[in-house]
């Protein structure tokens, strides 16, 4: 069979995988279509079981061959590959940080790579960098562009680049199976609480691991006791967020106010303006959070719950922040390393009303960790279920009203 006809600008390809139920056949054709391209499917066999795959071989048309290179390099990141496997074409970086000009751009799918007549995985996939291969030890890892260095031998092109697009889950029914990554607001809250609490217990119960990155408003909305008392009975192991979070969380703590508004009732506390930063003076005072704890000055609150439980956190800084306080990193790219060192091995990421933190979470990772997007606001949902996990949901809903109900329902099944 010619797999490439010169005249005809055509290539044959094939897919595997439940390709009907996790949409991805739909997927292929949509893109095809999208792009004014053309196809025939010249075999499709069904999986009639769960564990069975599904497979499909079709031969897609292009009007030239500038327009056929732009639907494989589509239909690549949907999990197509060509009949005829070609190895991987690699080029040395010409420079620190320097990556060849036709580099390959990762997705955050399960990505491997055909080389030395073997497929070798991908390791720490992320989306948006690159793939370095050690031709040594014939190994693979996706690289951020800062930790390319000169000589480094970096995937260039398509070819040889197989992505695995994560599928439906196909035992049981989950929230993630239910939600099917919708962010209403019309949702039943309380059963969506039920369902989230329950897939959390069961990911601690696996021996899962579960990484909050939460804002302020956690704390501005009265859910700060909510999100300790989580700490407190097991279920976070990493707490991600910037200098406000902590700030206003120990002003809670110490004085009762966030944003000098009585967090209890939502009064104005007299003088209340200054009191984020009594917080703040208050930390420099101690030296850092855990002195506060060890002095027993800070007795309670999210931060509190952290150090007593020996969670680790990691508090980004940024051009906004008051202080900031000694235990801010504020050297991005040290934050950011230290955001990924704790979202190693993550399950699950609950992502609370916090939009920067969470954008920047979502590009550190892979399509196989699950993902819970809750924010008050509908288009800040919707952008973070776009950062290209197929296992995310949104909740469109006040985290002060939300994160107490499904703390509730952890307590319950406790």
């Amino acid at each position: 069979m010619i797999e490439l006809s010169e005249k005809k600008f055509e290539r044959v390809l094939e897919v595997r995988g439940h390709l009907i139920d996790s949409m991805i056949l739909t997927r292929i054709f949509d893109k095809i279509m999208d792009l004014k391209g053309d196809f025939n499917v010249l075999e499709f066999k069904i999986g009639k079981r769960k564990n069975e795959l599904s497979y499909a071989r079709l031969m897609v048309h292009g009007k030239n061959k500038k327009h056929l290179d732009q639907l494989l390099a589509t239909l690549y990141i949907e999990g197509a590959q060509p009949v005829v496997i070609e190895e991987v074409l690699i080029k040395p970086a010409p420079d620190d940080m320097v990556m060849p000009s036709d580099f390959y751009s990762t997705t955050n799918n399960s990505t491997q790579i055909y080389y030395s007549n073997e497929w070798i995985d991908v390791r720490n996939m992320m989306m948006d960098k690159c793939i370095a291969i050690d031709i040594k030890l014939r190994s693979a890892e996706c690289k951020m562009i800062r930790e390319v260095r000169k000589g480094d031998m970096i995937v260039v092109g398509e070819r040889g680049v197989k992505v695995l697009p994560e599928e439906r889950p196909r035992q049981g029914i989950d929230i993630f199976q239910f939600m099917s990554s919708s962010s209403s607001s019309e949702r039943p809250t309380l059963q969506i609480a039920r369902k989230i609490a329950m897939d959390i217990h069961l990911t601690k119960k696996a021996g899962g691991k579960i990484i909050v990155t939460a804002g302020p408003v956690v704390v501005h909305s009265g859910a700060a006791e909510s999100l300790a008392k989580m700490i407190r009975m097991g279920y976070v192991n990493g707490l991600l967020s910037g200098n406000a979070l902590a700030v206003h969380d120990i002003e809670n703590a110490l004085m009762g106010t966030s944003l000098g508004m009585n967090v209890k009732d939502g009064t104005l506390a007299v003088r209340g303006h200054r009191n984020h930063m009594l917080a703040i003076n208050e930390v420099f005072k101690a030296g850092s959070i855990e002195n506060m704890v060890r002095k027993r000055i800070l007795k309670s609150g999210i931060m509190y719950e952290c150090i007593v439980n020996k969670i680790p956190f990691v508090l980004c800084g940024s051009i906004r922040d008051d202080g900031p306080i000694p235990d801010v990193v504020a050297d991005i790219l040290e934050a950011q390393r230290q955001y990924k060192e704790i979202l190693k091995g993550a399950n699950l990421v609950l992502m609370l009303s916090t939009m920067l933190h969470s954008i920047a979470v979502g590009n550190m990772l892979p399509a196989k960790v699950k993902v819970v997007a809750l924010d008050i606001s509908q288009p800040v949902v919707t952008k973070l279920l776009d950062r290209g996990t197929t296992q995310a949901i949104g909740v469109v809903s006040d985290v002060g009203a939300f994160l107490p109900m499904v703390v509730q329902q952890l307590e319950k099944i406790n």
